[in-house]
């Protein structure tokens, strides 16, 4: 009998902890505001469809906005290599929403899977320049800016400018806003799951 009482006492313990986690939930249209709507409109004229990431972000009055103006500003980076950015710090990250999306971009974008899965780990040996800015990228990611300044020489060495440098930077920022907010909420992934790789150290 009281073995009973303990298993039915740790069960409801267990129900009420499930019912005091957050779920967190993807907004449908009807949900948000209408300056959101209209945003959502766009994402699927231009898109096919609204990402979760995108549509949760519209929880927020504002928040879509302003990702997207950041994510859209003019860059001195092509879009491959922004995409060398975003593969490697998702996956420092462990955000697997961001390596989901950012594989997809990255194919659309010419890499191959097994340059992709390269990638991630921090290293493009297919292309010396990307080489440069891989590992300069996950040494910004890993080591909170501080460089070392071979890694930094590397990639001037390869041809990119302080100015690159800058929007490098600003494309880190970006994805840690992303993978952030994945990593909190953990919503549906709605893009073709990545492999899983190991936890990339630095």
């Amino acid at each position: 009998m009281i073995r009973t009482d303990i298993c039915f006492i740790n069960n409801y313990k267990q129900l009420i902890k499930n019912l005091n986690m957050q779920k967190f939930q993807v907004p449908t249209r009807e949900e948000v505001s209408e300056s959101n709507q209209a945003i959502f409109d766009n994402l699927k004229q231009n898109l096919g469809f609204v990402p979760n990431l995108y549509a949760y972000y519209a929880k927020n009055e504002t928040a879509l906005v302003d990702y997207l103006a950041l994510q859209g500003r003019k860059s001195t980076l092509s879009a491959k290599e922004r995409e060398i950015v975003n593969l490697v710090v998702s996956q420092f990250n462990g955000c697997r929403y961001c390596q989901s999306a950012h594989t997809a971009l990255g194919k659309m974008n010419g890499f191959t899977e097994e340059q992709i899965l390269e990638v991630r780990g921090g290293r493009a040996s297919f292309d010396e320049k990307l080489d440069s800015l891989a590992k300069f990228t996950l040494a910004a990611a890993a080591n909170k800016g501080q460089v070392a300044e071979d890694v930094k020489n590397e990639l001037f060495n390869a041809g990119y400018t302080e100015s690159n440098m800058i929007d490098i930077v600003m494309v880190i920022g970006d994805k840690i806003i992303s993978n952030y907010i994945h990593n909190l909420t953990g919503f549906e992934i709605d893009f073709p799951l990545a492999v899983e790789l190991e936890a990339v150290t630095h």
